[in-house]
């Protein structure tokens, strides 16, 4: 098989394949999108990306690369759209939909929450720190803190026990 002798790295040959198939492919790319930029600009795309692989692209074949570039480019906004618009679907834990009213409290009840874990024994706010922080077993608590796993159970029970008198009383 003979091979062209025109090469798509000249300017003057990539200028005429520029005039003869840059309609084509805009009105190709027209069909599928609907827009008239749209399809402008991947038209101009798929003649960047032939200009930048020129040496791969056989003259004959230049057309077929065109169509196919900007068909690919066209399936890849497309891909892309649907993936911000799935990502825009999805809750963002960001967003503050709570009223300022209870934001405040929140605050306010986390302040006293703190001061209350603060004012335990130091046995009873580090084995219920270490347990519901840390994720610790009593198991694991006991050999840590070097003490029986009773001992660990009853500092959390009276831990407890004071906490949940103070979250009554709020």
């Amino acid at each position: 098989m003979e091979q062209s002798s025109k090469s798509v790295c000249d300017r003057p040959v990539f200028t005429e394949l520029f005039e003869t198939h840059a309609e084509t492919v805009r009105n190709l790319m027209y069909y599928k999108c609907g827009d008239k930029e749209q399809a402008e600009d991947l038209m101009q795309e798929a003649f960047i990306k032939m200009w930048h692989h020129c040496k791969k692209v056989i003259f004959e074949k230049a057309k077929g690369f065109l169509c196919t570039v900007a068909n690919n480019l066209f399936l890849n906004q497309v891909a892309h759209q649907k993936v911000r618009l799935e990502y825009s679907k999805l809750p963002h834990r960001n967003r503050n939909i709570e009223s300022p009213d209870f934001v405040m409290e929140e605050k306010e009840f986390m302040d006293i929450l703190q001061n209350a874990i603060a004012d335990l024994t130091e046995g009873q706010r580090e084995v219920f720190l270490l347990n519901r922080i840390d994720k610790k077993t009593y198991v694991e608590i006991a050999e840590m803190l070097d003490i029986s796993v009773k001992a660990v159970e009853k500092r959390m029970h009276n831990a407890l026990k004071q906490l949940r008198k103070l979250v009554k009383n709020i």
